[in-house]
């Protein structure tokens, strides 16, 4: 009969097409993991892999008993979290996902609040582009992921806990005839620069401005909130950041001054998504509620600006 450990492993080489890679990413002897593969393969009657010294390649075969296995592999950890759901609140170790223009800013200003309330809760997170922590949700490689929306998640679930608008940062130079706010009229005259394709906060914005991706910037595109502020700061053009950031990336930066983008919002929505299926939702709303309760204290406080 094959086994979880057989199925464990040949996604183990799907993932790293390598024999030595895949039995150090599951903590054993790379004999014991081509031992485990080998037999179910015989036990299947068919090759899963083809591998030689140099490479290993996914059979016509193997592509479709993959994708089972891949399944079989969520449904149990979706069993075996059932069971731990029914323990005491958080008490099961959570991987996270969250994309780069959420993780910096959210996570210092809510992790300690978890961590002093939940001091036995284990979380590994991961941060990575909206497009890879769907499909690593969908997969099962992660519990759940923190994405801004509107994104495509087809197939998953959200739990909005929070939402907030854009603001044009610009050069206390560039906007001294500015007041409080700004419309996507008046960005129409600023050299606006945008993260790179492939950041969902790009879409975000240029949908909250109503602008054409021709209207920025390319050539001084970034791949992060911090490198377009100090671009800014070095007078190369004006860029959008959301409110969350705002205290974070201006902090000590003195000849910067930001403007509330004045379109109608809110201009992206925070929110965890998971599997239809997922056995951890009560878990994900006790978060949600402790992050909904640290991030009102924060604005408040001034740390966080809301909308």
């Amino acid at each position: 009969m094959i086994s979880l450990k057989q199925i464990t492993y040949v996604l183990a080489v799907e993932k790293t097409l390598h024999f030595k890679k895949a039995a150090e990413l599951c903590s054993v002897s790379q004999s014991a993991l081509s031992t485990a593969v080998a037999e179910m393969e015989k036990q299947l009657g068919l090759l899963i892999f083809e591998r030689d010294n140099k490479k290993v390649l996914i059979t016509p075969f193997g592509e479709q008993c993959l994708e089972k296995a891949r399944k079989i592999k969520i449904q149990m950890d979706d069993l075996y979290q059932f069971g731990q759901a029914l323990q005491s609140p958080l008490s099961y170790p959570m991987s996270l996902g969250i994309i780069p223009t959420i993780g910096p800013y959210l996570l210092p200003s809510v992790l300690p609040a978890v961590r002093k309330k939940y001091p036995d809760f284990r979380l590994r997170i991961i941060e990575e582009q909206s497009r890879v922590l769907v499909q690593k949700v969908k997969n099962g490689e992660l519990d759940t992921a923190i994405l801004a929306l509107p994104y495509n998640i087809e197939g998953l679930l959200a739990f909005e806990f929070w939402q907030e608008d854009f603001y044009w940062v610009a050069h206390r130079d560039d906007a001294l005839d500015m007041q409080k706010e700004i419309t996507s009229a008046e960005l129409k005259q600023a050299r606006l620069m945008l993260l790179k394709d492939g950041h969902c906060l790009k879409d975000h914005a240029l949908a909250a401005c109503k602008l054409p991706s021709s209207e920025t910037d390319s050539s001084l595109a970034s791949t992060s909130l911090n490198t377009l502020v100090q671009m800014v700061a070095g007078r190369l053009g004006t860029t959008l950041v959301p409110a969350m950031a705002l205290g974070q990336l201006l902090s000590g930066n003195s000849e910067l001054k930001a403007l509330h983008l004045n379109e109608p919002g809110p201009h992206r929505k925070i929110a965890f998504i998971v599997r239809a299926n997922y056995p951890g939702v009560k878990n994900i709303e006790l978060l949600i509620e402790l992050m909904r309760k640290q991030l009102a204290n924060n604005t408040k406080s001034g740390m966080l600006i809301s909308t």
